[in-house]
């Protein structure tokens, strides 16, 4: 089975593709990882070397994957961190390319904007080219609870705001909305939720917050929760299931002292 992953790829380290590869190749799935950026590592190092990819080469990138016949062969495409708002419009034409070659695959959009650490750390315009394109194209949007408030205007903090942001995106032509990392007005101390919204009923799962926060936690959970849907999950039970996974190398990583997550276990 055919997975297509659009999105950044480091050197060293767990983010973007370099996250996202693995679980799904361990799952059986073969992978054409397009990337869009090529960096040493991601940012949380005192320097990083290498660029966010120029559009055109991300475009003829995506044409090498259409004249491979992938799109027609893809149950799931995958995107995540753009780099530009050049990318995230060649990764737009791309898609509509896509789905006229095969209307079949689950289009996922994991909408890379930013975190509570960091705030916005995209370029000025990439906010609006998720929220007007590229996630009204998927099937599922799987943002942070920061980058839905980004997406919608207004950050929720309760599961009616959650819903309400749902429907909003879905007005837009988003179908289902998974929102990673919330604290929410109820949630119990000392622990963090996923909340997967559909059909207007949200299913929630919580886990204990652990003492770190690795980068690329958000691009590794949405190529678990993509595994667990291509093997015929219902999105909460894919959604819980990822949440659980990550929540596992989370816990290796935290045993290992280390800072970046620990994928492959012993």
């Amino acid at each position: 089975m055919q997975v297509i992953s659009i999105q950044s790829q480091v050197v060293h380290g767990h983010v973007g593709n370099s996250a996202a590869v693995y679980p799904l190749q361990a799952a059986g799935f073969e992978v054409a990882a397009v990337p869009t950026t090529l960096l040493s590592n991601h940012p949380h190092y005192p320097t990083m070397r290498g660029r966010v990819l120029e559009a055109d080469l991300v475009a003829d990138l995506l044409l090498g994957v259409e004249e491979r016949q992938l799109p027609q062969q893809a149950a799931a495409i995958l995107t995540g961190y753009m780099g530009s708002v050049g990318n995230a419009s060649a990764v737009v034409d791309f898609l509509r390319r896509a789905r006229r070659l095969n209307p079949d695959f689950v289009l996922i959009c994991d909408p890379v904007i930013g975190d509570d650490d960091l705030g916005v750390f995209v370029e000025a315009g990439l906010i609006e080219r998720f929220r007007d394109e590229l996630t009204p194209m998927a099937d599922i949007v799987t943002p942070n609870q920061f980058e839905l408030g980004r997406l919608v205007g207004e950050r929720p903090d309760t599961v009616e705001g959650l819903r309400a942001a749902a429907d909003q995106l879905s007005r837009r032509g988003t179908g289902r909305v998974v929102v990673t990392g919330c604290v929410l007005a109820d949630t119990r101390d000392g622990e963090v939720e996923t909340v997967a919204l559909e059909n207007g009923r949200a299913h929630r799962t919580s886990i204990p917050r652990l003492p770190i926060r690795p980068s690329g936690t958000g691009d590794l959970f949405t190529a678990f929760m993509t595994t667990w849907l291509l093997k015929g999950a219902s999105l909460a039970g894919a959604a819980e299931r990822a949440t659980r996974d990550v929540q596992g190398v989370l816990r290796r990583t935290l045993d290992a002292g280390a800072f970046e997550m620990r994928i492959i276990g012993d």
